[in-house]
């Protein structure tokens, strides 16, 4: 029988195996690991717990990608999904408009205490990036100023994967072989409490680490048409966190120079950090804010950005025409908006964030208590439900710790030596003891193994 004929829930998992390995491509997967492993092949998810063809449960420790912030086939997300498929699936947003767009749109805005405007820029993240860049590339052009066509980013920043978003967030290890395809960004070390390259500490550091950026803003604001960085913590770049004085300092740095501000919220958004958006801890009014991930709780692709009135007000075409010609296919899909409408009232209900904080205090002082006298460990850090172990290098540990938490039935991608983890917000505080006990015995285990 023809393969392509037969329904995934027919096939075997040695067939889908076969299969795989036949005709798949994995992002960011190496193909020694898929001739080591046989990779789970995912068949549903539920709450926390992803489970696999051949029946096993997991743990999905990251979101699956810091995305599914609130767990897997969520109740109201489903029927969302289910009610809009029913009544209008497509409809482009250029020179048309739909619903669940508007919808999306006011919640989006009424989470803000300045006025928006929300461009839904595609499915991921990185086109929400791109966009942003060239809206204030164009702004500066908008108001007669066409020299600021410059950025400043912070070094392993990582804001995705498509030309520009690469550009701005340049990670040696990811993107070295298309550098030639970048514009030139200017960067500034990224500052990271835990393992501060000033050998400092928070309460006394005097905030050293913003030093840099203050002295590229002097030389080249004049050139410069923004700053772009995720706010709090650098994810992909090593989940490097830094405090929320250097976020309001560089804010403020920006105002002073005439710089426009992009904050990356795209993984850092709805709750992650236990605020709505990570900014808010600094107290600070970003120009541009680039969502996406968590916006709709996973369940579809959708990013957007939340642009200033009075930065949206220049893209006028008239008496010049300065309108923003730029836009994706599936921008602001009636469906997916469906699921980012009701993800968004979730996330606005009033026990919702409470909720996220007591898991956040669980979280930190669990792990701070099973992992900051271990010996291995280099620095435990970590800022709202986002837990970080880095390890003191050692051959072979880092892949033995991450098999040793899958045979525990956990799912975790770490990042060199740091590990690291994003569960969905809504994990049972139960769930989470039982995660920090497994993540502590996962890494003694792996010890055990490679000596």
């Amino acid at each position: 029988m023809n393969t392509q004929k037969k329904k995934a829930g027919t096939r075997s998992p040695r067939d889908l195996r076969a299969a795989d390995l036949r005709t798949l491509w994995h992002p960011y997967t190496r193909r020694s690991s898929l001739a080591k492993e046989a990779l789970p092949i995912l068949s549903r998810g539920r709450g926390p717990y992803l489970y696999d063809v051949d029946g096993r449960r997991y743990l999905d420790a990251i979101s699956s990608w810091w995305c599914c912030s609130l767990g897997h086939g969520h109740p109201r997300l489903v029927r969302a999904i289910r009610r809009q498929a029913g009544i209008l699936q497509h409809s482009i947003l250029g020179n048309l408009s739909h619903p669940p767009a508007i919808d999306v749109a006011e919640a989006l805005t009424a989470l803000l205490p300045d006025r928006r405007r929300v461009f839904f820029a595609g499915g991921d993240g990185s086109c929400a990036i791109e966009v942003a860049l060239k809206m204030a590339v164009q702004y500066g052009a908008n108001r007669g100023d066409r020299g600021r066509t410059e950025f400043i980013a912070l070094e392993n920043g990582y804001h995705g994967d498509t030309i520009a978003a690469m550009s701005a967030g340049y990670v040696e290890a990811f993107h070295r072989p298309f550098k030639p395809l970048f514009f030139p960004v200017r960067r500034a070390p990224s500052p990271c409490c835990g393992t501060c390259d000033w050998g400092l500490k928070p309460e006394t550091c005097s905030l050293k680490c913003f030093e840099p950026m203050e002295q590229l803003l002097a030389r080249h604001a004049r050139r410069t048409a923004a700053v772009i960085l995720e706010p709090l913590c650098l994810a992909a770049g090593g989940m490097r966190i830094h405090p929320p004085a250097y976020l309001k300092a560089l804010a403020a740095a920006c105002r002073k120079y005439g710089v426009l501000l992009i904050v990356d919220e795209i993984a850092m958004g709805f709750g992650r950090t236990g605020r709505m958006f990570a900014f808010e801890h600094a107290g600070i009014r970003p120009d541009l804010i680039c969502l996406g991930k968590a916006l709709t709780g996973g369940t579809l692709p959708l990013s957007a950005v939340l642009v200033r009135e009075s930065i949206f007000k220049t893209f006028s075409d008239r008496p010049v025409d300065h309108t923003l010609y730029h836009g994706h296919t599936f921008g602001g899909n009636p469906i997916a908006c469906a699921a980012a409408r009701e993800a968004l009232s979730i996330y606005s209900e009033p026990d919702f964030l409470p909720r996220v904080q007591t898991s956040v205090r669980l979280l930190q002082s669990g792990v701070q208590s099973a992992f900051a006298a271990h010996p291995q460990v280099r620095n435990v850090r970590g800022v709202g439900m986002i837990a970080v172990v880095e390890l003191k290098p050692k051959p072979g540990l880092s892949v033995a710790w991450r098999n040793a938490l899958r045979a525990r039935g956990v799912l975790l991608r770490p990042l060199g030596d740091v590990h690291y983890l994003m569960p969905p917000l809504t994990t049972p505080p139960a769930i989470l003891r039982q995660l920090i006990r497994d993540w502590r015995s996962g890494l003694d285990e792996a010890l055990e193994r490679i000596h």
